[in-house]
């Protein structure tokens, strides 16, 4: 089990790498995270939402992505509100207090998914949260120590000495784990820059402290892994990606963005500067196409939009001609109106939206999740070139978009029904779809249309998803004693 010192010390890539480490060794492989916090998230092939890091890590495995492999889902929505995804499907909205009340029920989920996997696997490599040392926490957590026990596995606890006091806290953190420390087999410490010798006298020192627990591995910085991350923790610290001298691509950084990883592909395109903004002061006046993301918060987000003055000089740029271009909650907001009668969020009600395309969009209580597959339907500017071209992506959403009368759908699903809109001057659209960016032919047609001139021919997601799995698993291999690691997992 791969557990932390903090936040982001960087347990889901690592365990996305040992996935990928012991998937090509032959073994059959499983990552799991019984309870993650994360807007972030994905859809399986049979409807079902998981974490978009265990989607991530099943894909470094060779899997479908498998509710067992995240059978606990927090979307938070604020005032200390989430919601509570059980097994793939919205369960209840509750507060902290109350969620750790249904602790019994959830349990016995997550012990029932870790029996499932462990049954029909080789090897199970579980994620922590956050951190074991958390004691306010102990008593009621199910994702750490907790975990680690139901499984009998021996835990790697990895720190992250990029931001500093790596020794301190991998030390103080095998400290407060009491009857659990135990548990605790080895160390790894990651995102290190230079020469690792400089280390070595702080290595043993620390298993010297720490009773013979050994250092198992130093992971350098891997500088460019283009793999979905996680949560917002990611954003919060970088907020610009690609060529800074390159086209600017802004995105809207709502304070509840979901999937930001829409935009990934963007990041690898050369000549490209792709840019997070949270204030109009922040977009760039050469701003070439402006993006509004996914959102846990769909209403309380577009009255922020409104009472920062984003939605104004959104309407500025396009006015101007700048496109804009919306996903999922982004996508509602540019409507004219949106119509929330059932409370599906907090307060409820109804508001005028952007008013930047002729749509309506009405909340309903039933959440659609679901991979999706159709044809680009054509139109105006660059979409009359990718008409007939295939899409493919995946739904998550709570409620009904009607178009108006001005507009042009934007894609036709495998069932006959359509998803999107389309602007008559094709320079305001907006979809459903998560993962639309993926489809080559249609993010490099937008680029294309707006100035960009490609430097290389591109490579599907999915070669360069697998060339990104196989850089990291050699890094973290080479860096990590795979001997030890074999023998205390019982396979040497």
């Amino acid at each position: 089990m791969i557990q932390g010192t903090c936040s982001d010390a960087g347990k889901s890539i690592l365990t996305a790498a040992f996935c990928r480490i012991y998937t090509r060794r032959g073994y059959k492989v499983a990552p799991f995270k019984s309870q993650n916090m994360a807007l972030n998230s994905f859809v399986t092939p049979d409807g079902k939402e998981i974490g978009r890091a265990q989607a991530v890590q099943a894909q470094a495995a060779c899997r479908d992505p498998h509710i067992d492999m995240n059978p606990v889902l927090l979307k938070p929505e604020g005032n200390s509100r989430s919601q509570v995804i059980l097994m793939g499907r919205p369960w209840k909205t509750l507060k902290a207090s109350d969620y750790y009340k249904a602790k019994p029920q959830l349990w016995h989920e997550v012990t029932a998914a870790m029996d499932r996997l462990m049954a029909e696997n080789d090897i199970v490599i579980a994620e922590g949260a956050g951190s074991p040392a958390e004691i306010n926490l102990k008593e009621n957590e199910i994702v750490n120590m907790a975990v680690a026990r139901y499984l009998e596995a021996p835990v790697l606890l990895t720190g992250d000495i990029d931001r500093g006091g790596v020794f301190a806290s991998l030390y103080g953190t095998l400290e407060l784990v009491d009857e659990d420390r135990d548990r605790i087999a080895g160390f790894l410490i990651n995102k290190f820059r230079g020469d690792v010798n400089l280390l070595t006298p702080g290595l043993r020192m620390l298993e010297d402290r720490c009773g013979g627990v050994p250092v198992l591995g130093v992971i350098p910085m891997i500088p460019d892994i283009y793999l979905a991350q996680e949560d917002s923790v990611f954003i919060d610290k970088n907020r610009s990606f690609g060529d800074s001298r390159g086209m600017p691509l802004v995105v809207i950084k709502l304070p509840h963005m979901s999937n930001y990883d829409d935009f990934d592909p963007f990041q690898r395109e050369k000549g490209i500067n792709l840019l997070f903004v949270s204030s109009p002061a922040e977009i760039p006046a050469n701003t070439a196409a402006i993006f509004l993301p996914g959102t846990k918060t769909t209403i309380q987000d577009l009255k922020w939009l409104k009472e920062s003055g984003m939605s104004t000089r959104i309407r500025e740029l396009s006015d101007r001609g700048v496109p804009v271009v919306g996903i999922c909650g982004g996508y509602q907001m540019m409507g004219q109106r949106i119509i929330d009668n059932e409370s599906v969020e907090a307060g409820g009600g109804s508001i005028d939206a952007l008013n930047l395309l002729p749509l309506e969009t009405e909340f309903s209580t039933e959440k659609t999740t679901v991979q999706s597959r159709g044809q680009l339907l054509g139109g105006p500017g660059f979409f009359r070139n990718i008409e007939g071209q295939e899409c493919r992506g995946y739904e998550i959403h709570m409620g009904r978009t009607v178009l108006k009368d001005d507009c042009r759908e934007l894609y036709s699903r495998e069932d006959g029904s359509c998803d999107g809109a389309v602007s008559l001057n094709g320079k305001i659209w907006g979809s459903y779809m998560h993962g639309i960016f993926d489809n080559l032919t249609l993010r490099r047609g937008f680029l294309i249309s707006l100035g960009w001139e490609p430097e290389e021919p591109g490579e599907s997601e999915e070669i360069l998803r697998e060339k990104e799995f196989e850089r990291l698993a050699d890094a973290v291999e080479a860096a990590v004693d795979m001997d030890a690691l074999d023998k205390l997992i019982g396979l040497s």
